[in-house]
């Protein structure tokens, strides 16, 4: 895959291409709760003659569903009482691009309103733009990056649906963090992702093999918030549909086994001015090398760790990860470059930054980045003060602080906690806590295999 990339695009080059026949799609989405596009299919010339300007109409339950889409109970906005009606999806012409892994089509995201016009407070992409509007606010404008990680099988993903996902192939049958021969033989996908996120406008740095067997990391470039959520979401689901065309499947599961290592979605932050463009984070002097506003905004993230750990592990399975010595954190503590810990500080001088360690691949990017910039912004505003760093290893000290070990601990401090009502506001808290009890329930309709095969015959 090879070309100039295809971002941005203007109107008038889509108009040019659906005109001239090279496009005729333009996919219309949003982030869902999950953190997955959903949306619409849009003839080309439809799109240019009404959806660009009037956006689509979607059903509000897209809001209120879990994984398998079933609409669920409790939900203010939408319910079987309101009759479950319509939003608008108005197109971000911002984030316009052409999807070279998919046959000529171009894809933007939307916002979402109501029938009045009000922007829907509880949408992922809102929950990130209020964040990002405090911190404009504040002076600051938040530079952020995820790095995530999955996991590549031989198998395709009808075979794994037909295995019941059990029994797969990792396409690597040993280990390959950093290793090259390892990667080699699975450059025929990877190289493909790399270089068709780059045709998409995703800047990618590189690709290596992670600590698991046909585990990978593919990195990309820092930037503003919310371009990195819509980076984020377009590439998790080009990585599975550009894996799916070698029939290859993928997992960006926390935990898919635990035989193997937990994928994860470290979240880098960093504050810099609005007016200059400068970094704010880097003090060499200084306590960790941060600046006093880098100290607060640290201790900000830390203070809302346990509260808002949710936003960072909203499955069930999310909580299989937080095994210690498994490279993924269990202490609410800060090091210098220390992996023990659930926020490491990396980089020197103007690129010093947080890196949050406890989110897993199964985030929905908007929540976690907007509940990480939330607690930082809020440690700025309640002037926090920053702990020493933790120097040793962080799995072994009872006395630290811990990540929430499942998620109905996960759902009660978040149930409980001020700060998370205060950054999140009212309804957005609600709608939020509501979506983790509803996947705890669900969880607690099921017998699990595990159950059947230990208890069916020997209790």
């Amino acid at each position: 895959m090879t070309g100039p990339s295809h971002f941005p695009v203007s109107v008038e080059e889509l108009e040019r291409q659906i005109r001239g026949g090279s496009i005729d799609t333009v996919i219309v989405a949003f982030p869902d709760m999950q953190g997955r596009p959903v949306g619409k299919r849009v003839t080309g010339k439809f799109f240019l003659e009404h959806v660009r300007s009037h956006g689509i109409e979607a059903c509000d339950y897209l809001l209120c569903v879990d994984v398998d889409i079933d609409p669920l109970a409790d939900y203010r906005l939408s319910n079987w009482d309101t009759g479950y009606g319509d939003m608008l999806a108005s197109p971000d012409m911002g984030t316009l691009r052409i999807i070279p892994w998919a046959q000529s089509s171009a894809m933007v995201l939307c916002d979402l309103t109501d029938n009045t016009g009000t922007p829907i407070s509880v949408s992922p992409r809102e929950m990130l733009r209020r964040q990002i509007a405090k911190a404009n606010e504040m002076g600051f404008v938040v530079k952020c990056a995820t790095e995530l990680e999955f996991f590549l099988f031989s198998d395709s993903f009808e075979e794994a649906f037909e295995k019941g996902y059990r029994g797969l192939s990792p396409h690597s049958s040993t280990p390959e963090d950093y290793q090259i021969y390892q990667t080699s033989r699975e450059e025929y996908v990877i190289r493909e992702i790399r270089n068709s996120m780059l045709l998409a406008g995703i800047p990618i740095e590189f690709s290596k093999g992670e600590a698991g067997r046909g585990q990978h990391e593919i990195n990309i470039t820092y930037s503003d918030a919310l371009t990195t959520a819509d980076n984020h979401l377009i590439f998790k689901t080009g990585v599975k549909e550009i894996a799916s065309g070698f029939g290859r499947a993928t997992t960006f599961m926390a935990k898919w086994s635990m035989d193997d290592v937990g994928s994860s979605c470290h979240i880098h932050t960093s504050l810099w001015d609005i007016d200059s463009d400068r970094p704010l984070m880097g003090d060499e002097s200084a306590l960790g090398g941060l600046s006093p506003t880098g100290q607060m905004f640290l201790a900000g993230q830390l203070a809302g760790a346990r509260d808002l750990a949710w936003c960072f592990a909203p499955y069930v399975n999310s909580y299989r990860r937080y095994v210690p010595g498994s490279w993924a954190p269990t202490a609410v503590v800060w090091g210098d470059d220390n992996r023990t810990c659930g926020f490491r500080l990396v980089g020197v001088g103007p690129s010093r930054r947080v890196e949050c360690r406890i989110p897993g691949a199964d985030v929905n990017p908007y929540i976690a980045l907007a509940a990480n910039i939330a607690s930082g912004l809020w440690g700025i505003e309640h002037g926090l003060d920053l702990t020493p760093p933790y120097t040793k290893n962080a799995y072994e000290d009872t006395t630290l602080d811990r990540i929430p070990s499942n998620i109905a601990d996960s759902i009660a401090l978040f149930e409980s906690s001020e700060l998370a009502r205060e950054v999140f506001g009212e309804e957005v808290h609600y709608h939020l806590l509501n979506t983790a009890r509803k996947e705890w329930d669900k969880f607690n309709s099921h017998v699990s295999d595990w159950e059947l095969s230990r208890n069916f015959e020997r209790i």
